[in-house]
């Protein structure tokens, strides 16, 4: 990893517009859980826990700031042509794409997780253990997202229109009529992983194995990674784009 590379995409990252929409996305599921704590009894705001952190949490507001903090780390550079004066400097590409990778993760961890953390503790305040089950998961899908969408961003100038593609046909809408999608379906493997560290919590993740979904996650971090770190490396010597 670079640090000044990892600088520079935050400040870049911090200077987009899409910033606000990033900030407003945690508010917002945060804001719901309070509202639906706020008019419903305790035991009504618990049995909402899995409707609302499944349903808006994991299934809009994570792959969304996981998707705007990724192409904003890295598509704009790729779309204007300003990717060529990084890629001539001594460094290697997959240095590179780590260093974005990572940016991306950590905002996204503390952005996405971390309002799926504190939901949970507004929904359920007596279980913690849920809450923090739901952001480990998160945690975990998070990274994954983004290693998907660095990918994405790398091997084409329409990073964002894939990305929602992906999240919102193939998660939001094939996934919930196929069961058979939850094998590729970053969301599941979140969603798994949350239960497995967790017994009590319900989190539609239907017989997905748990080993599976650590495992699939991290072969997803990994090759997205690796295919980013790969493309930009053609991207110069081909000086294709």
């Amino acid at each position: 990893m670079n640090p000044t590379i990892a600088r520079l995409a935050l400040q870049s990252l911090f200077g987009q517009k899409r910033w606000w929409v990033l900030v407003a996305l945690p508010l917002l599921l945060m804001g719901l859980c309070l509202l639906v704590q706020l008019l419903t009894s305790g035991d009504a705001a618990a049995t909402s826990f899995e409707a609302v952190i499944v349903v808006f949490g994991l299934g809009l507001v994570l792959p969304l700031v996981s998707l705007l903090v990724t192409t904003g780390v890295l598509g704009p550079e790729i779309d204007d042509g300003s990717i060529v004066y990084l890629l001539s400097k001594p460094i290697s590409r997959y240095v590179v794409a780590l260093s974005k990778l990572v940016v991306a993760v950590v905002v996204t961890v503390v952005l996405g997780a971390g309002s799926l953390f504190i939901s949970g503790l507004i929904l359920d305040p007596s279980a913690p253990g849920q809450a923090l089950a739901v952001g480990v998961g998160s945690a975990v899908a998070g990274t994954a997202y983004c290693a998907a969408f660095v990918m994405l961003s790398a091997i084409n100038r329409h990073g964002m229109i894939s990305g929602l593609i992906y999240v919102l046909v193939f998660e939001g809408l094939l996934a919930s009529w196929l069961s058979g999608l939850r094998y590729v379906s970053v969301s599941a493997f979140g969603r798994r992983i949350a239960e497995g560290l967790d017994d009590s919590l319900n989190l539609i993740a239907g017989n997905l194995p748990l080993a599976y979904a650590w495992i699939a996650s991290l072969v997803v971090i990994v090759a997205g990674g690796y295919v980013a770190g790969r493309r930009l490396a053609r991207f110069q010597l081909g000086g294709d784009e």
